[in-house]
Formats: structure tokens, C-alpha cells, sequence
């Protein structure tokens, strides 16, 4: 148990299973004496792909300062995947990597990448938050609603119905609710309900469609690579990625914006794949044995909640991962950003007490969302269908792109820079430093 001196409280209860929820949960079980995490489905330690998580088939990635986080908050579980059979290589030296269709130099840069389905990866990640002795799962059961005092400004537990045989409603008491349900969370919604302005959201339409296929290697194509990923383009809106991942299968996730989306029959995947800007990817499946039809999941647009805007919030009650901001999928900063999303609880929770929600949302905009959600929708408005206002720092950081992308492929150092940028290890101005925007700009004058 929670040393006493520590605890910030009795019960804690999660909404959501989702990656960020069991984040949420796992840090919330060194402040609070018990943990409890609710979901929809039933939560097991099986491969299945959920019901509730329908991209689930679909590529998953977590991006390098992912994989540091979530190795803080697991020590060990990387090792631990690996010994179950996911792959693992360098970031920039293990990475096949196209930007319009040209390869950066390989570099290594000491970043580590486990690739791995999102079945395994959860099922992982559940079994080390199922080990925990004060976090108890209560699957299969619906999210009725919250419960607050009665002027609504403290949320005091949450209401649930479990499923089937017509199982009566029950309250679950608690010091503090916090909200993982996902894109389609109803925390706007009852707030409103209880008198709260409305959560302001900024949106984004990209228009995004990918279809997944997963094969059994039949040969390598790789070599000493985990993955080759062709990055979609102004030029060429169609992008794909194919990874190596556990039981010696591949995920091949191809995918298109503004509604370009790849086919799910056999032969028209196929032809997608022959149309990507470079024949790496096509050449590489056409000797693979396909384990089924290829599936295919659409994400019409990004959405970020502004919460920190809000000026007025209940207490006992915080939102985390894609309650808070549904990133477009291509870039796979989705379980990244509630990472560093439990991270920011962690902290607030180590003062010893609640986390007040005002100073919680602002160090998550912060801290987690900003940086991403700015670089997402720079890199979305170099589409020229995609819909939004480019200003002159928007228009000058697609040029200083199309710089970085034609220098890293002369110089590995402009490589490695990039890469961690990426990969959120480092901010985007860390490209403007005076050394290296001279060996970016020497770099794209030699590629050109």
C-alpha cells in the first residue's frame, strides 16, 4: 500500500481503459489507497484486439520520448517485450525512412524503438497495472454518469450498470474521477449539464482513411531494419508503413488524406501501395503470405479541448489522453502525449494533495499538447486541400522542413536532429540553433 504519508487519498477511479487510463492509473496508485479502472470492455491479458479500441488492428507506434516514459513509469518493460517477441532497433539506424521519396542518411542516435502490435503492447502494460496491489479492473460495465454535490462543484464518484441480465445501477464513491474514455469522452457534456461553460475545441479536417494488412515473413526484406516508413507528401498524399512486429509478423498500414483513401480488396491495396513514391514497400509484400483481407479505420479530424480555457471546473475531476486531444493517427503521437499527460499527474500529485484542476489542465496544454498539436497542424497545412489559416510562421516552417528533409540526406547530423524532433524528444527550435541551421541550410543548397 501507499505509505500513508504520501497518500493524497482514499479511492481513485479511471473511466477508460485505454492506454492513457491505465498511464492515469498507474501513477494515480502512489497517491491513492485504492485505484479503481472502468471500462466497457472486458479487460483481459489476451491478444484480441477490443471492441472499444477499433483501430486496434491498425499500425501503433509509441514515438521515442514515448518509449523513455513509459519506461520510467514500467522499469524494465522494454526489455520485457523484447524477450515476448516484439522488434527493437535504433530510430534513425534501424528505420528505413522516405520523405519525398528521399532517404535521410542513417544515423545512430541512441533513441530506442520497440515495435510491437497495439494488443501486445496493452496486454503488457494491463499485466504490469493488474500486478499493482491497490488497482482493481471492473470491465464489462457502462459509464452512466458522474456523481457531485449538490452545487456541482466537486465530482464525488461516478454511476455504473454492469452489462447484461438487466444488472441494477451502482455508485462507486470517489476523491478524485479522472477521465480516459477516449475522443468520444461525454466529460463536455455533463458539464455543460451541470451548469459549466462549454469546453472550447479547436478542429482540424485531414480527411485521414489507412487500411492494415498484417503478413507472415516469408522472406526478409529488411536487413537489419525494423521498419520502412514512406512518408506521405504535398506532392503525394499517400504515405505507408511497414513494421516488423511480434511472433515474426508485419503490420503494413498504408494510408491517404482528403479522402484518398487505400482499398481494402486484395488487389487494390496492392495497386495503392505500387502508386507510394518509392517501390520499397510494394517490392517488399509482393513474396509475403497476407493473414487476412486488409481492413481499413477512417479519422475525419483532429480535436483538442481546450480545458485549461475553461474558468470554471468542477473539483475531483481531471481529463487525460485523447479526452483531452485526439491527434491525426499518421503521426503516432497519440500514446505519447498521454504519457507525458500522467507524467504532468504524477507531478501535480506529489505535492501530497488533489490536483486542482486549473493548474493540472494548463501544465498538460503545456507540457504535453502544445508542441505537438502546433507541429501536427503545421504539417497538415502543407496539404493543400487540408482547410485552416496559414500565416508566415506557418509558411516558414514548411520551408525550414523542406530544407531539414533535403539536408538530412547529406549530412546524418541534420538527420539525428530531425529524428529527435520528431520524436518529441527535443522542441522544433532546436532546428533554428545557429550551428545547426548553417549545416541545414549548407545541406539542402548540396542536395538541390
Amino acid at each position: 500500500m501507499t505509505p500513508a504519508r504520501q497518500r493524497v487519498g482514499d479511492h481513485a477511479v479511471v473511466l477508460g481503459g485505454s492506454m492513457s487510463g491505465l498511464f492515469a492509473a498507474r501513477v494515480l496508485s502512489d497517491a491513492y489507497e485504492k485505484v479503481t479502472v472502468v471500462e466497457r470492455d472486458e479487460l483481459t491479458e489476451g491478444h484480441r484486439v477490443r471492441r472499444g479500441v477499433p483501430q486496434g488492428r491498425h499500425l501503433h507506434a509509441l514515438q521515442a520520448r514515448g518509449q523513455q516514459v513509459i519506461e520510467e513509469l514500467f522499469p524494465g518493460i522494454s526489455d520485457e517485450m523484447i524477450a515476448a517477441g516484439a522488434a527493437t532497433g535504433d530510430v534513425g539506424f534501424n528505420t528505413r525512412w522516405y520523405f519525398n521519396g528521399k532517404s535521410p542518411r542513417r544515423v545512430r542516435t541512441g533513441l530506442r524503438a520497440v515495435a510491437a502490435s497495439r494488443p501486445f503492447l496493452e496486454r503488457h502494460v494491463y499485466a504490469r497495472v493488474a500486478a499493482l496491489p491497490n488497482v482493481a479492473f471492473r470491465g464489462g460495465h457502462d459509464i452512466l454518469g458522474l456523481e457531485t454535490t449538490p452545487d456541482h462543484a466537486r465530482v464525488t464518484g461516478v454511476r455504473v450498470q454492469a452489462h447484461g441480465g438487466g444488472s441494477p445501477e451502482e455508485s462507486i464513491g470517489a476523491d478524485l474521477v479522472v477521465d480516459a474514455t477516449g475522443r468520444g469522452s461525454r466529460v463536455p457534456a455533463w458539464l455543460e449539464e451541470f451548469g459549466f461553460p462549454r469546453v472550447e475545441e479547436s478542429r482540424l479536417k485531414v480527411g485521414v482513411g489507412y487500411t492494415t494488412c498484417r503478413y507472415r515473413l516469408t522472406s526478409d526484406p529488411y536487413d537489419d531494419e525494423i521498419s520502412i516508413a514512406v512518408i506521405a507528401s504535398a506532392e503525394l498524399p499517400r504515405g505507408a508503413i511497414m513494421t516488423k512486429v511480434e511472433d515474426g509478423l508485419v503490420t503494413l498500414t498504408a494510408y491517404g488524406i482528403l479522402g484518398d483513401h487505400p482499398p481494402t480488396d486484395r488487389e487494390g491495396f496492392r495497386v495503392f501501395l505500387k502508386s507510394l513514391a518509392v517501390p520499397d514497400i510494394f517490392e517488399a509484400v509482393q513474396d509475403q503470405e497476407p493473414l487476412e483481407d486488409p481492413v481499413a479505420f477512417k479519422y475525419p479530424v483532429s480535436v483538442r479541448r481546450h480545458f485549461e480555457r475553461v474558468p470554471r471546473f468542477p473539483q475531483g475531476l481531471l481529463v487525460t489522453g485523447d479526452s483531452v486531444c485526439s491527434f491525426n493517427p499518421t503521426y503516432a503521437q497519440g500514446m505519447t502525449v498521454a504519457s507525458l499527460g500522467a507524467q504532468v499527474l504524477r507531478e501535480h500529485l506529489a505535492s501530497g494533495s488533489a490536483p486542482v484542476p486549473a493548474a493540472y489542465f494548463r501544465d498538460v496544454a503545456h507540457r504535453a499538447v502544445d508542441g505537438p498539436w502546433e507541429a501536427m497542424t503545421i504539417n497538415d497545412l502543407a496539404f493543400p486541400g487540408v482547410e485552416g489559416r496559414r500565416t508566415l510562421s506557418t509558411r516558414m516552417a514548411h520551408a525550414l522542413t523542406a530544407r531539414v528533409q533535403a539536408a538530412s540526406t547529406r549530412d546524418p547530423a541534420v538527420t539525428e536532429a530531425f529524428l529527435r524532433v520528431v520524436g518529441l524528444i527535443e522542441p522544433p527550435s532546436t532546428l533554428m540553433r545557429p550551428g545547426m541551421l548553417t549545416r541545414i541550410l549548407r545541406g539542402s543548397r548540396a542536395a538541390s
